[in-house]
């Protein structure tokens, strides 16, 4: 709220939260860039194998 010290919606101060830079959300890693080109390359191959078979299906 302008000119308040607290939001009279939420309770809590004006410009509050976590700072720049927050590292808590690192805790298990499953959004590092790693993790995530790893998730595409297993759901990439898990494509192919379902084309694989519905293609084998078709024969």
């Amino acid at each position: 709220m302008k000119g308040k010290a607290r939001c009279r919606m939420h309770g809590g101060a004006s410009r509050s939260g976590a700072t720049a830079g927050n590292r808590n959300a690192f805790k298990h890693g499953l959004y590092t860039q790693e993790m995530i080109a790893h998730r595409k390359l297993v759901n990439e191959v898990l494509r192919q194998g379902r084309r694989a078979l519905i293609d084998y299906g078709d024969e």
